[in-house]
């Protein structure tokens, strides 16, 4: 997952130069409705000899919720802001997403708890989002902050959706393709619904910006969100959110080495203070062996 999307930030970028924003979020999310669709056709997975699809209208509504809070507005955020910024840049905000996640899972939702460790993580995240962000050297908004806003827009939204799925729809029966194809695919149908406002204009499609909107899609959209299920109902909204550990190594090693992004010194300071704070969030690093390993530096200086 964490190598699929690290490479969408990338795929974006290349995209760009050929169709809109707008098309590049319509190709994502209906592309992979078709392919989840097709592999639920094929293998009509069940659980305990259950119905294909859910019966239940209200499980039907938190699909829509999800399809829109972490499909449509994040993939149009995302593609939108790729204008204004680096595709390096763009995958670093998607790390803030375990950040969100914890603050919806804990506040908003309430399906788990944070302790002391776990706040002070969120706090340094925050910092770190503020570091990357660099507010003194904007004298005014423009187009390279909201593309940076609409980033961190999109991470909030991947956060309120892991959430969500968790309060509502994750200990529902409902096999891991099957859930992906009922969340995709009714963000793709959305999509199909705004064609004449998003994806009905003139395109100039390359080889290359073919190839990067069936990746986005097929794998992107596809596959990887039958992965994202399945580890989603096995660590939980949080830990699931730790892909993001691995989709800022490749989209920033993709940026700097296929596009030659370069960015000032703050944003990989940020960064680091945002892993950090995941650190922190996942219990991965705990404030008391930080302490005493710092106490122990100091004695034995």
């Amino acid at each position: 997952m964490g190598v699929i999307w690290g490479s969408s930030f990338l795929f974006m970028k290349v995209a760009l130069d050929g169709v809109s924003f707008g098309q590049i979020a319509w190709s994502r999310l209906v592309l992979g409705g078709l392919t989840l669709g097709l592999i639920v056709l094929v293998t009509r997975p069940r659980i305990r000899s259950g119905p294909v699809l859910p019966r239940e209208g209200v499980v039907w509504l938190h699909f829509l919720v999800i399809a829109i809070s972490g499909c449509v507005i994040p993939h149009l955020l995302f593609a939108w802001a790729e204008q204004y910024v680096s595709s390096s840049l763009a995958s670093i905000y998607n790390a803030v997403t375990p950040i969100m996640t914890a603050l919806m899972a804990t506040l908003a939702f309430r399906v788990e708890k944070l302790v002391r460790a776990q706040v002070a993580g969120v706090v340094v995240g925050i910092v770190g989002v503020v570091v990357i962000i660099g507010p003194w050297q904007y004298s005014s908004l423009t187009g390279d902050l909201w593309g940076q806003l609409a980033c961190l827009g999109a991470a909030v939204c991947y956060g309120f959706t892991f959430g969500y799925t968790r309060r509502f729809l994750s200990g529902r029966p409902i096999a891991a393709s099957t859930f992906a194809f009922l969340n995709i695919g009714i963000a793709g149908g959305i999509m199909l619904l705004l064609t004449p406002a998003l994806a009905w204009s003139p395109v100039a499609l390359t080889v290359p910006i073919v190839l990067c909107l069936f990746a986005l899609g097929a794998l992107g959209t596809g596959l990887a969100y039958i992965w994202n299920i399945n580890v989603l109902r096995a660590w939980g909204p949080t830990n699931a959110s730790t892909v993001t550990y691995v989709t800022p190594v490749v989209g920033v090693a993709l940026g700097v080495l296929v596009l030659a992004e370069t960015f000032s010194w703050h944003e990989p300071t940020g960064a680091l203070l945002v892993l950090l704070g995941i650190l922190l969030t996942q219990k991965r690093l705990r404030l008391r062996s930080f302490g005493a390993r710092s106490r122990a530096a100091a004695a034995s200086a």
